[in-house]
């Protein structure tokens, strides 16, 4: 008989199986049983720490942004233009890291208060730029917003971390779409280079927070 303790099973520890088995099964296989298999473990154990699968979700999302965020320190002297390309290009690389990991994260709400003091900086360099409270956090979640949709999309074409490129055949769409030449040339933009797609987009929010609001545009380069 093996003398070999396993760790305490815990809410951390739980989560990190789930996170684990995520990029097997996706969102939709990963159950309280799946993971109790796992963890070699009955599934009504797990209820002492989950009461539902959506209370999993939410500690799953708050170790993905611990994850994200170790070992990572705010620039003071960003601009609050930097700030948010900064978030939110580390948000996307880290929610590509799993499977279905910008449905995991979105909706959910964290555990715990890891992310207060990275918010509470991001919140003081806004309103430092001029916008109200109220702006700052339309301006932070609507960055935000955009970027668990795109992830979302992304993901839903690419599921895998490093997985293959989009599933869809753009040469086949085009010849499809022949008799609409603009909906066909636009396939080259929508399925391909979703860094570019990615990147591009999130410069369009920025920009727009900035003309909304009427403060400062990005300084020029040097």
């Amino acid at each position: 008989m093996s003398t070999e303790r396993r760790a305490p099973l815990d809410r951390a520890r739980v989560a990190d199986a789930a996170l684990r088995l995520l990029n097997e099964v996706g969102l939709d296989g990963l159950t309280l049983r799946a993971i109790a298999k796992e963890l070699d473990v009955k599934a009504p154990a797990l209820y002492w720490h989950f009461k539902d699968k959506q209370a999993l979700l939410d500690e799953m999302a708050t170790q993905m942004f611990r994850r994200m965020a170790a070992g990572t320190e705010l620039d003071p002297a960003d601009t609050w233009q930097e700030r948010l390309l900064k978030d939110n290009r580390g948000l996307r690389a880290a929610l590509l890291g799993y499977r279905d990991g910008a449905k995991v994260f979105s909706g959910s709400r964290f555990t715990g208060t890891d992310h207060a003091p990275a918010m509470e900086a991001n919140l003081r360099l806004l309103t430092a730029a001029g916008l109200t409270l109220a702006q700052a956090v339309d301006a932070g979640r609507t960055a935000q917003a955009y970027t668990l949709g795109f992830v979302i999309e992304e993901q839903g074409m690419r599921p895998l971390p490093g997985g293959e490129k989009a599933r869809t055949d753009i040469a086949d769409r085009a010849r499809r779409l022949s008799d609409h030449p603009l909906a066909a040339a636009a396939g080259a933009f929508l399925f391909d280079d979703y860094d570019r797609q990615f990147e591009e987009g999130l410069a369009v929010v920025i920009a727009g927070i900035g003309a909304r609001y009427g403060v400062a545009p990005r300084p020029a380069p040097g």
